[in-house]
């Protein structure tokens, strides 16, 4: 199946982002093409296929980086390291969300943002290396991505609002103050605009779905601005 034209500059670029430079281009399309599209076309296979070979590459580094844990000890780190959160977390950072191929309303709606979609991209991008060049580039692109959490990663990530939380109390600061400045849209697709603003920062604003989300989301915002001052 030929790359859609209005694809091919964006999943060209994706291939950038990831290191790796697909034989068959559609493997890319098809895992960053989200369900919202169409019918039977998106990355659903490939995500069940990308969260089968992680477990494996994972269980594997952990075996050969740590040969003295115990299986107890192991377990708990591939946990850490396979779990939702923690892929939502290494996509946002990679800015993943910018190349997922999303219908008009479900973009709209926070889509891109979206933790289970962010997740599930990930893993599904996993299948489309795998499937493209077999087990050592997928292998490769699982330990670039995770890099130095295979190492020191036991606990899933934080919740952002529990860490920006965390954050300006260790600063003595005051709490983290979320306002909803706005919201649109149908009540079946609502979208909310919160305001964030923490003492010595300038305020941001982030988009979701739910009031949550958008909370959620602005949290992450702040707290990668916090870590790149």
């Amino acid at each position: 199946m030929p790359v859609a034209a209005h694809n091919k500059d964006q999943l060209e670029a994706l291939q950038n982002v990831i290191g790796y430079t697909f034989g068959d281009l559609h493997w890319l399309e098809r895992a960053m093409t989200h369900s919202s599209t169409a019918e039977d076309y998106n990355y659903e296979r490939l995500e069940f296929l990308g969260d089968r070979v992680l477990g494996l590459v994972m269980a594997q580094a952990l075996f050969e980086t740590f040969p003295k844990e115990r299986e107890g000890g192991l377990a708990k780190r591939h946990a850490a390291l396979v779990q939702g959160r923690t892929l939502a977390v290494i996509a946002t950072l990679n800015h993943l969300g910018d190349y997922i191929i999303l219908s008009e309303a479900e973009r709209k709606a926070g889509g891109a943002e979206n933790e289970n979609i962010l997740a599930d991209i990930l893993e599904s991008l996993i299948g489309a290396i795998f499937i493209d060049g077999g087990y050592d580039p997928a292998r490769d692109f699982i330990l670039r991505f995770w890099g130095d959490n295979i190492e020191t990663l036991t606990e899933a990530p934080m919740d952002p609002k529990t860490e920006l939380q965390e954050w300006v109390q260790a600063q003595s600061l005051p709490l983290p103050a979320y306002e909803m400045i706005d919201k649109q849209g149908p009540d079946h697709a609502p979208l909310f605009t919160i305001e964030l603003r923490i003492d010595g920062q300038d305020p941001l604003t982030a988009e979701g779905p739910s009031r949550r989300q958008a909370e959620k989301t602005a949290a992450r915002k702040m707290l990668s601005r916090l870590k790149n001052d």
